[in-house]
C-alpha cells in the first residue's frame, strides 16, 4: 500500500492517483487542491497544466522545481468549493526542501468550476520561509515521526 502524498491517509489509488490519471476529476475544489500537489511529487506536469485554469495560466517553469524535496501538504482551511459550488478558497502550506534547506510555502487558492470540473485560477503566496526544525520536533512531512528519524535521516 502507497500512501497518498497529500496527507489523506488513503491509499494513492483510492485517493489523487484516480484524478492524475484522468479516470475522474476532483468532485471539490479540496480535492483538486491535493491533487495538484500529489501532482508537483509526482513529477505530473502535464496534469498540472490541465487543471490550471486557462485565464490565469502563464509559461511555467517545472524545470525550477528540479532537486525539491515535497514533505507534506497541510490544508488549513477551506471555504466554498463543494461539488454543488462554482467557486472555492484552499488555504494551505506545503512542507519541502530544497538544497538541503526546509522551506514552507503558504498559500491561499482560488478555484472555479466551468462545465462541472475544477480549475486552479490563481493564488496569494505569503513569503517563502525557512523553517528551524529541531531534531526532536514532528516531521513536517506528517509521517507521525521525529524529525530525526524521518525527512533529516534521509537528507545524509
Amino acid at each position: 500500500m502507497t500512501l497518498c502524498p497529500c496527507n489523506s491517509q488513503k491509499e494513492f489509488s483510492q485517493c489523487c492517483g484516480p484524478y492524475l490519471e484522468g479516470a475522474v476529476a476532483p468532485p471539490t475544489a479540496e480535492a483538486l487542491m491535493r491533487s495538484r500537489y500529489s501532482a508537483y511529487v509526482h513529477g505530473n506536469f502535464s496534469y498540472l497544466l490541465d487543471s490550471w485554469h486557462a485565464s490565469s495560466r502563464t509559461s511555467a517553469d517545472f524545470g525550477a522545481l528540479t532537486g525539491i524535496r515535497w514533505n507534506g501538504l497541510e490544508i488549513i482551511t477551506v471555504e466554498g468549493g463543494g461539488p454543488d459550488e462554482q467557486e472555492g478558497m484552499v488555504e494551505f502550506k506545503v512542507y519541502y526542501q530544497q538544497a538541503g534547506a526546509p522551506l514552507i510555502l503558504h498559500e491561499k487558492s482560488r478555484f472555479i468550476k466551468e462545465e462541472g470540473q475544477w480549475f486552479y485560477l490563481n493564488g496569494t503566496v505569503q513569503p517563502k520561509r525557512s523553517v528551524k526544525i529541531g531534531r526532536n520536533d514532528p516531521c513536517p512531512c506528517g509521517s507521525g515521526k521525529k524529525y530525526k528519524k524521518c525527512c533529516q535521516q534521509s537528507e545524509k
